[in-house]
């Protein structure tokens, strides 16, 4: 079969496009920071973004002017505060209005298995008692038909394109997923589209091997793109660490819309690509979010016939 690797760049161009829905998800880990500021570079438009838990990445691209719209259920900057460029969207409308669709945590969850397993929604109990249902028409009330009762249920949902960063795949997409994995693979088996971003690239026989391991099948997948720290300052299990330091760095920074603007023109817009800004980073920096070893115990799948 061809091979689906791309450059981030190509990727983007050819899967992301404006109007439409896009789902960058992680739990804090696999944040795919990456793929959201070559959006940004290729000055897309009017996109709905979708995430459980919008933290810098959504506040520095709704900064750049790139949504209309932010499908969530809890934001913030993590142990740190306000996304402020949300807030001045939401507020001010600068740089440009943003709609805000609010979720619990399970009800956004519900929503992505519901997408993933084709289901036209999802019943969840935990809106009993909660005042969203009143400012979301989109959380409905139905009488359960097993006689329970009134029960509420969200719509399944299906992102234009899901991005989900990983630690390896192979170049048809099969990719290996471990530690906080969070819905990476719901997103993944909801979205029309899905671009896996890799820490690196392995032969098939090294997915073939741990098959328990492979979260993400490339039969769901359109684009691979090989792309080292792509999730920095967020961190992936094994490969590099949270970088602590730019979670403090942005809550200063992105106070106001003019040190933003300053700091998206000299890392987003003022490198090429993500090499580019990772030497911009410098290695002393890099370095010190290498982890120390933490291997695994060896599992004997076992080989028959």
């Amino acid at each position: 079969m061809p091979s689906k690797l791309l450059s981030m760049h190509d990727a983007i161009a050819a899967h992301v496009h404006d109007g439409e829905s896009v789902a960058i998800e992680g739990f804090t880990a696999f944040i795919c920071f990456a793929a959201g500021h070559e959006i940004i570079r290729q000055g897309r438009r009017e996109l709905t973004l979708i995430r459980m838990t919008p933290d810098l990445l959504y506040d520095q691209m709704i900064a750049a002017g790139v949504a209309r719209g932010l499908v969530f259920a809890y934001l913030g900057n993590p142990g740190v505060g306000s996304l402020h460029c949300i807030r001045r969207a939401v507020e001010k409308g600068i740089p440009r209005p943003l709609e805000l669709e609010e979720y619990s945590h399970f009800g956004l969850v519900a929503r992505y298995l519901a997408g993933a397993s084709n289901l036209p929604f999802y019943p969840l109990r935990s809106y009993a008692g909660s005042d969203l249902p009143s400012v979301n028409p989109r959380i409905r009330t139905i009488d359960d038909p097993y006689g329970s009762g009134p029960i509420a249920v969200v719509p399944a949902i299906h992102p234009d394109v899901a991005i989900v960063h990983v630690q390896r795949a192979d170049a048809q997409g099969n990719a290996h997923l471990w530690g906080l994995v969070g819905m990476q693979k719901e997103v993944a088996f909801a979205a029309d589209r899905v671009i896996v971003v890799a820490e690196e690239i392995v032969d098939e026989a090294v997915i073939r091997a741990d098959p328990n391991r492979t979260l993400i099948p490339g039969l769901i997948v359109d684009a691979v793109v090989c792309e080292p720290y792509g999730c920095h300052p967020s961190y992936v299990q094994g490969y590099h660490d949270r970088d602590n330091d730019a979670y403090l760095e942005w809550d200063a920074i992105s106070r106001e819309q003019a040190s933003t603007d300053a700091w998206l023109d000299e890392w987003v817009f003022g490198v090429a690509d993500r090499a580019e800004y990772l030497a911009k980073l410098g290695e002393e920096r890099l370095e010190k979010l290498r982890p120390r070893p933490a291997l695994a115990g060896p599992v004997d799948y076992g080989a028959y016939g």
